[in-house]
């Protein structure tokens, strides 16, 4: 039986990365190049998209919703990250670091479920393309935008249904306020929380995988048939570019909540790091860098300002 008489914390103190100055600078001087790296590089992919006329498709529609989802999953967590790292202690309230945990998991998911719905929109334009006005049209793509947020919604909020209370210690070994982390401290009985987080991996971590892998065996089987030699080297590469950003992020993602109980709670933060940092950063030059209509786009968008400022 837990003792009544402890203590209810009103605010956690996160461990951060290092108490060490010359390694805070660093992390600091880092972090802060990636997260201009994530804000130009989603920008100019939104912008790009907006502005283009030529990428008014489904397939840009998706991709600008992704590159909104790592502008702001990374922006939940490292602007904050970056004014504590040189702080003795970095404090945090409960009710700010369980809002934090929320935005996450609700952008978190939806990106899982989006990623997803990219590999179903490329499968069905390789393979069946005389038909990719039909299965996408817009009326389509407004229902999945719809089911993403809503379902990532109700999916982020589930855990809320039974509330952490934090009583034993208030120290966070993060730098973020991670739900597995934020368990670690919680009190009481915490079978409902970790039965929801696998319960709901399986629906926004697995299922999105194997329909990602399938889409894309069938990609592949597609563009082996292509007869040009340079087609296919071309499909290959923007294919395995796509695959190593979505196996970084879901792999990850599943080693956190799919083997929650296994994990070192010491390594959790760096492990997060790689889907939480590294993946907002590589969707933008994964997906523009390769993507010739992007590349053609920007100069025409350039022009046309230079054009409107001389007349």
């Amino acid at each position: 039986m837990e003792n009544e008489n402890q203590t209810l914390f009103k605010e956690l103190i996160l461990t951060g990365f290092s108490q060490d100055l010359k390694t805070r600078i660093l992390l600091f001087v880092l972090f802060l190049l990636t997260y201009i790296l994530i804000i130009m590089g989603n920008s100019f992919l939104i912008c790009t998209i907006i502005i283009s006329p030529q990428l008014h498709t489904p397939m840009y529609y998706f991709l600008c919703n992704l590159s909104f989802l790592d502008l702001f999953y990374a922006s939940s967590s490292l602007p904050k990250m970056l004014l504590d790292i040189f702080s003795k202690k970095i404090r945090i309230s409960i009710i700010g670091c369980l809002v934090q945990m929320n935005i996450t998991l609700f952008l978190g998911t939806a990106e899982c479920i989006l990623l997803a719905v990219m590999a179903y929109d490329r499968y069905i334009a390789i393979c069946f393309p005389l038909h990719y006005s039909v299965y996408m049209n817009w009326r389509t793509c407004r229902i999945i935008t719809v089911v993403i947020w809503s379902g990532s919604l109700f999916s982020s909020t589930i855990p809320n249904f039974k509330p952490l209370v934090f009583c034993r210690v208030n120290t966070l070994d993060h730098f973020v306020c991670e739900i597995l982390a934020l368990l670690e401290l919680a009190c009481g009985d915490l079978s409902f929380h970790k039965i929801a987080i696998f319960v709901g991996s399986l629906f926004t971590l697995v299922s999105p995988i194997i329909f990602i892998v399938v889409s894309y065996i069938c990609i592949i089987i597609s563009i082996i048939n292509i007869h040009s030699a340079g087609g296919r080297s071309k499909a290959f590469s923007t294919c395995a570019s796509h695959l190593t950003v979505v196996f970084m992020f879901y792999g990850t993602s599943m080693i956190m909540y799919m083997g929650q109980t296994k994990t070192s709670s010491s390594n959790l933060k760096y492990i997060s790091l790689i889907y939480g940092v590294m993946t907002p950063v590589l969707n933008p030059l994964i997906y523009s860098l390769r993507n010739n209509e992007v590349k053609k786009a920007f100069p025409k968008i350039l022009a046309k300002r230079s054009a409107s400022q001389t007349g």
